[in-house]
């Protein structure tokens, strides 16, 4: 029997399907970051919402399908999942309780806050991004629009990297309304400090190929200030190919910096 799942726990479903952990704890706060929506408000009140393994209810089916169960509850705090198999006593002995746990998705509405807040710590985190620390006027309400439009466009999108139950990184897929110009995408990739060297901007890369292919994107395109090894090692390594330069094209603390073209075809 296949169990359908209200849209909104699908994100939470594909967070436990990757997570291999004895045991997960998660805040209230993290788990609707998962989600990128609110839990409703029997999560909030009743403990009972959270120990339900029978229909008509569905959400549990997110945990419980990936082999978790919910051990502790502490209402408006946080949620202790147990993995079904050390929960019977059976072990599970080989499983690192400290791995990480990575999510990627798209944006939903329902992270803008969350959104504004990641880009202005890479921001600040960075010395080579468009904006320095503090310089980008963004408002929750303008993001929240701009991820509404693009879902609604199509050509565009966001996705958010969900590092155990926290948003670590993000990557902006910017198309074009204009027919001659509707097979190429750009592409902003940005990453926190602290969730750096784990794979994480390589596997933002590889969701935004697989949705520009199933959109009929077959041009990524994206600029890397020529100082900064790190980024233009990380799409080479992509197969993302130099294209020229784009001299003294950013003024960072006086000082002019060039930035290169960079491309990857898809098709």
């Amino acid at each position: 029997m296949t169990i359908l799942l209200e849209k909104k726990y699908i994100p939470l479903a594909n967070y436990f399907s990757t997570a291999s952990n004895p045991s997960i704890r998660l805040s209230f706060t993290e788990i609707e970051k998962i989600m990128g929506q609110q839990l409703p408000n029997a999560a909030y009140l009743n403990k009972s919402w959270w120990k339900k393994i029978k229909p008509p209810a569905k959400h549990f089916h997110a945990w419980i399908d990936a082999g978790y169960l919910v051990n502790e509850v502490e209402p408006n705090q946080f949620v202790v999942f147990e993995r079904i198999d050390l929960a019977n006593g059976n072990g599970a002995n080989d499983t690192d309780p400290n791995e990480d746990i990575l999510l990627i998705r798209t944006a939903e509405h329902g992270d803008a806050s969350s959104l504004v807040t990641l880009q202005k710590t890479v921001e600040a985190e960075s010395d080579f991004m468009l904006y320095g620390k503090d310089e980008r006027i963004q408002s929750t309400q303008k993001v929240r629009k701009q991820i509404i439009e693009w879902k609604k466009s199509g050509n565009s999108t966001i996705f958010i990297a969900i590092l155990n139950g926290e948003h670590v990184g993000y990557l902006m897929v910017i198309g074009n309304s204009a027919k001659r110009a509707a097979h190429r995408a750009a592409i902003v990739l940005g990453i926190q400090e602290h969730a750096r060297g784990k794979g994480i901007a390589t596997s933002l890369l590889q969701r935004a190929e697989e949705w520009a292919t199933a959109k009929g994107v077959s041009r990524l395109e994206l600029t890397v200030v020529t100082e900064n090894t790190p980024a233009k090692n990380l799409y080479e390594k992509a197969g993302y190919e130099s294209e020229g330069v784009r001299k003294r094209s950013l003024m960072i603390d006086g000082q002019p910096y060039d930035e290169l073209y960079m491309a990857k075809f898809l098709k």
